[in-house]
């Protein structure tokens, strides 16, 4: 019975892992569309935006992805991102 519940823990474990992947790809993605970027540079953007902000990187992903679709991003992730992006200075 131990295995039974060690292995269906794995399962939930491995399914998380895949959806976590998921939602960073998917954000990279949204990143690198904005960001005219290469795929390794969307990554980092993600990653010091996740770092700089204090936010756990997963979610930092999950609001850029419904940014995409509703067009509203935290202020907080949205300066970020201007920055990491260099568009703050365009609108100098």
């Amino acid at each position: 019975m131990d295995t039974v519940l060690r292995l269906e823990d794995e399962n939930l474990q491995l399914k998380e892992a895949v959806r976590s992947h998921a939602v960073v790809d998917q954000a990279i993605g949204v990143i690198l569309a904005v960001g005219q970027l290469t795929p390794d540079q969307g990554w980092d953007v993600l990653r010091s935006t996740s770092q700089n902000t204090n936010i756990k990187l997963r979610h930092v992903a999950e609001l850029i992805v419904d940014w995409a679709r509703t067009g509203q991003l935290p202020t907080e992730i949205r300066s970020q991102l201007e920055h990491q992006l260099g568009l703050d200075r365009r609108h100098e």
